[in-house]
């Protein structure tokens, strides 16, 4: 009898020892599941994160790449609109030069023709002298042509210049310059006119529109021909609507 109950307590003890071990070892299992799952996300969220940072740096370097390009281009535009710039005001001051030096001819011709006609010379050598004379106007007026086309051409080179430069100052137009719109764009605010680079219009200068001597708006040159100009109307000017046949004058007058 007391072998049975020894047996008993036993198998129960032995019972008791294997649900305690049981249960310590499902809390450590779930501990260590605890912690794998926390981990696991973690990595997860540092993965993304680091896909993420990722994706910054390259967009950073190609905005990088982007910009250090543009400024490159800039850089050599500016570069070129100097030299553009330089070569026009060497060929202005040579075109000065032969333009002083013919009109001198031109006074020589016309005394020495003077002084000629009273010494008797024969009809003859009159006309040459004329013809010489002749000669030499034409190429004083095709000189003053060229020079006033590379004038022109300067002062477009030195406005571009200095818009790359980020020193734009007030453009100033003859006072007595007028001119008309030709087309309108009300869509993109564009309008064209019929002055040009001929009459003394220059790029990014500005100009009021008017209508019965009331200002309707103002607006700036961005391109230029000959006898034609395209312009935009400029943000925050525009008082009213602008029609063909709006008249347009210097929003800079010379003094």
């Amino acid at each position: 009898m007391l072998i049975r109950i020894s047996l008993i307590l036993a198998i129960v003890a032995a019972l008791a020892v294997g649900a305690l071990n049981f249960f310590v070892v499902k809390d450590k299992i779930t501990a260590l599941t605890t912690d794998r799952n926390t981990n696991r996300d973690g990595w997860h969220a540092t993965s993304a994160q680091l896909a993420q940072t990722n994706a910054v740096l390259v967009k950073t370097q190609s905005t990088l790449k982007q910009t250090q390009q543009d400024l490159a281009d800039t850089q050599s535009e500016r570069d070129k609109a100097v030299a553009d710039a330089a070569a026009q005001s060497k060929r202005a001051d040579q075109l000065s030069g032969m333009l002083a030096k013919t009109t001198q001819e031109r006074d020589d011709a016309q005394n020495e023709l003077a002084a000629y006609k009273l010494s008797g010379l024969t009809a003859g050598q009159v006309a040459k002298l004329s013809r010489s004379l002749k000669d030499m106007q034409e190429a004083m007026e095709a000189l003053n042509e060229e020079k006033t086309v590379l004038m022109h051409t300067r002062d477009r080179l030195q406005a571009r210049l200095d818009q790359l430069l980020g020193n734009s100052p007030d453009i100033v137009l003859r006072a007595d310059l007028k001119g008309k719109i030709l087309v309108v764009d009300p869509k993109w605010d564009f309008v064209v006119l019929n002055i040009g680079d001929d009459q003394g219009v220059k790029e990014n200068s500005e100009l009021l529109v008017s209508r019965d001597g009331k200002l309707v708006a103002k607006v700036i040159v961005r391109s230029l021909e000959r006898d034609r100009s395209i312009a935009n109307v400029i943000p925050g000017w525009k008082l009213g609507e602008v029609i063909e046949g709006d008249e347009v004058s210097p929003a800079h007058p010379a003094s």
